[in-house]
């Protein structure tokens, strides 16, 4: 497991970074998923207005 910590004053934070790279990759996923979705309103809205 790699983990990495950020020392700030007197504050210290642990980095799991396995857990920030799935967050990340987690993210991703969802815009790509949210553009797909915004995509296919936007050509059912096209087809629509052709009607």
């Amino acid at each position: 497991m790699n983990r990495t910590l950020i020392i700030d004053g007197n504050a210290v934070y642990e980095i799991d970074e396995e857990c920030m790279l799935g967050k990340r990759m987690d993210q991703e996923r969802k815009k790509e998923q949210d553009r797909t979705e915004n995509k296919y309103k936007d050509s059912n809205s096209n087809i629509k207005e052709k009607q």
